[in-house]
């Protein structure tokens, strides 16, 4: 039997984040007394040596609510102006509940690039080392004001970027609040008979299948980004846990070991953080190769040019592409070439490659260090 006190009180960093139908209440206006009570919380992790990262939603809601709007718009800039207005609004009462208890916080805006570019990311990753060092509680959210992809399809209601900051900081646990009590087998909200999982050891086909559609209007988050946020945990060896934020004292109590919500184990095989970064960083194209240079990959090879089949997208050195092989996508890596040279060099041996292009990098295509599979 998983004894979660054993998993869960030992955590020494910690990823909360709040799902928008948390931190609003019903008519759209903030709840300031769950972020107070979030605050006293962190504040007592914070009195035991603990450090903790919240990913705080709501600012497209709050911003909603000021400017007026009757529904959630469908407009992206309209959405978009609405995070900027909630923005400030949230970070304000985020500094008033923490001032309480002699705590400082930061406000950190992210987008996916932030994750993809090396430089960026490490500056990111050292710049949140600083500020937990200094005992101040950093508060992230997406960028949604300069995202240019869809607000929801980038990086799905700060589900998916709270897993990210939790693998990219190297974090134990990540808790998702929502607004219900974790994950069941079936929707709670049609069916009777829905049993809540106490513990997901392995995030199967069948554990997938159970993740539905937005369960608020408000939130965009469903159970299908919270089980992707899982197998991204799943990857950095990071805990994480599904509760429902109505539970008294939830965040003390869930890392006490008390059982609530849904566990989801992490892996043992825990990737080197460089591989995380290749892994979860946007691929700018696709490397199709055939059976032979799948083995080869799998068997910690290097990617040579005989290998490659096709060459899909517009890349550059040094950019990640994913690694295709009969229509599945198995790995992503770091070219060290471009797109077009490796359109004129595919399939051939690599004697021939300063033949055809005048020059040569490498006798490889990806270098075996800079590949990462995903299973």
């Amino acid at each position: 039997m998983i004894n979660r006190k054993e998993i869960l009180d030992d955590a020494k960093k910690i990823v909360i984040k709040l799902g928008t139908t948390s931190i609003s209440n019903e008519d759209g206006s903030l709840n300031t007394e769950f972020m107070e009570k979030v605050a006293a919380q962190v504040s007592e992790l914070h009195n035991a040596g603990k450090q903790v990262i919240l990913v705080s939603s709501g600012s497209i809601g709050i911003g909603i609510e000021i400017l007026n709007l009757n529904c959630r718009p469908k407009e992206i800039p309209v959405r978009q102006a609405a995070a900027a207005v909630g923005q400030g609004f949230l970070m304000q009462h985020w500094m008033e509940a923490f001032r309480k208890y002699e705590l400082n916080v930061a406000q950190i805006l992210l987008t996916y690039d932030s994750f993809t570019n090396r430089l960026t990311y490490l500056n990111l990753r050292n710049s949140i080392s600083t500020l937990l060092s200094y005992g101040v509680i950093p508060i992230i959210n997406e960028n949604d004001p300069i995202c240019v992809h869809e607000i929801e399809a980038t990086l799905g209601d700060n589900d998916k970027l709270s897993a990210m900051v939790a693998s990219k900081t190297e974090a134990d646990v990540l808790m998702l609040l929502t607004d219900i009590d974790g994950l069941y087998n079936k929707n709670p909200k049609r069916h009777d008979d829905a049993l809540l999982l106490n513990t997901v050891e392995e995030i199967t086909p069948t554990i997938e299948s159970y993740g539905g559609s937005p369960t608020s209007m408000k939130g965009v988050g469903g159970m299908r980004t919270k089980i992707a946020a899982a197998k991204i945990c799943n990857m950095a060896g990071c805990y994480m846990v599904i509760a429902n934020s109505n539970v008294d004292n939830v965040i003390s109590r869930v890392l006490s070991g008390e059982n609530i919500g849904t566990l989801f184990l992490a892996n043992q095989f825990v990737h080197k953080n460089r591989i995380r970064w290749i892994i979860l960083g946007k691929a700018s194209g696709i490397i199709k190769v055939d059976s032979g240079a799948k083995k080869a990959i799998s068997n910690s090879m290097s990617l040579l040019p005989s290998g490659v089949l096709e060459v899909e997208g517009d890349f550059d050195r040094g950019d990640i592409v994913k690694l295709e092989c009969n229509g599945e996508v198995f790995g992503k890596g770091i070219t060290d070439y471009t797109s077009e040279e490796l359109k004129a060099i595919k399939g051939k041996h690599t004697d021939m490659i300063a033949e055809i292009l005048g020059y040569k990098n490498y006798d490889h295509v990806i270098k075996k260090e800079n590949i990462g599979l995903l299973k």
